[in-house]
């Protein structure tokens, strides 16, 4: 698994990565459930980590290309509350003290399988599930299409 810590790559000189690519996804790319569940870790102090997985491959078929790693890593490094209006802590939220561990991007991945863990405050990585499934279910969907259409192709 290749792992990113202090928002950088292994070897990064701990530059941030840019922004992602897709504009709407922000840290408020997310639903009351995440806020509520954020918010009793925060009020009990506790640190979690999570997987992100499928639980079955899409188009019916036997395998899925894991994509969307760069997208997720640019998030994670970028995430912060930029809105007034929510409540001190949500603006002081960063991702500094989460650890990304993935497969490579590319890998064909099976359900139930890992393709990402998360590390880190319970909080915020409660915060990070929902846009971070986003990124990763659409990227995703369009290489395992893509792999299964070369299939088809023969080459």
């Amino acid at each position: 698994m290749m792992e990113v810590k202090a928002n950088g790559t292994n070897g990064d000189s701990g530059r941030i990565p840019d922004r992602p690519t897709n504009p709407m996804v922000t840290p408020l790319l997310t639903d009351l459930y995440q806020f509520t569940m954020a918010y009793a870790y925060w009020k009990a102090g506790k640190h979690q980590e999570f997987d992100l997985y499928f639980r079955k491959n899409p188009f019916g078929g036997e395998y899925t290309v894991f994509a969307g790693l760069e997208e997720c890593i640019r998030f994670i490094a970028n995430f912060k509350f930029t809105k007034d209006g929510f409540c001190d802590y949500l603006r002081g939220l960063n991702c500094s003290e989460v650890e990304l561990y993935a497969v490579p991007e590319g890998s064909v991945v099976f359900p139930k399988d890992p393709m990402l863990r998360i590390e880190g405050p319970i909080a915020v990585v409660q915060l990070l599930e929902t846009p971070l499934l986003n990124l990763v279910n659409y990227a995703s969907l369009v290489a395992t299409n893509a792999a299964r259409h070369r299939f088809v192709a023969g080459k």
